[in-house]
């Protein structure tokens, strides 16, 4: 083995080791749990947006659902399977015809991860963060998503205590849809609130 080989091992196993007495550190403390680091192994193939429009298609399509959602999001997302670090302070507000539901981390980049996935890098640059709290509509605009005078716009700042999912509007057209179609017309960016669901045309 070469004199660089054996640096590289010595290295790999010092990390290694690194790495182990933080996790047993973070777990003695209850800071973390053994269950939490299951959900980081696989996160990004279990947190995902694709799990929020689950969850907004089943609230179109089911009254009670929609009101259990409504009332204790958290609660909703699990009974789906969505839950874990980060989706323990789920709130969903719900778009109306005259009212606009924006989220935004002013902070950083907070999210609800069971139901949104990791947030994308436009939701974590400081242009996104600092602007859409000042002119909302604007930035709305810029990224492609024009409303009416008429429609209020309300920005609701995700926090570590609170962690924010938006219940689109139901496209028109849309009554014969199975929630499985309504689920596809819905985006991470429908959740986020900076753009609407997706028409069946679309």
């Amino acid at each position: 083995m070469s004199e660089q080989n054996g640096r590289q091992t010595q290295d790999a196993a010092s990390i290694e080791r690194r790495v182990a007495a933080t996790k047993a550190a973070l777990i003695e403390a209850g800071r973390i749990a053994e269950a939490d680091l299951e959900h980081f192994a696989h996160m990004a193939e279990d947190w995902k947006p694709e799990n929020g429009a689950k969850v907004v298609a089943r609230a179109w399509t089911d009254p009670d659902f929609r009101a259990r959602l409504l009332e204790d999001a958290t609660s909703a997302c699990a009974e789906m399977g969505y839950a874990g670090p980060q989706g323990e302070y789920i709130v969903a507000l719900e778009d109306t015809p005259d009212r606009h539901n924006v989220i935004v981390c002013t902070q950083c980049s907070c999210t609800a991860w069971p139901v949104l996935g990791l947030p994308p890098d436009w939701y974590k640059s400081p242009a996104y963060r600092a602007r859409v709290v000042r002119e909302p509509r604007r930035v709305l605009s810029e990224m492609g998503l024009e409303l009416s005078d008429e429609v209020a716009v309300r920005v609701w700042e995700t926090s570590a205590e609170t962690r924010y999912m938006v219940i689109p509007l139901r496209p028109e057209g849309t009554q014969a849809f199975t929630e499985d179609a309504l689920a596809r017309l819905v985006t991470r960016e429908a959740l986020t609130g900076v753009a609407l669901a997706n028409s069946p045309t679309r």
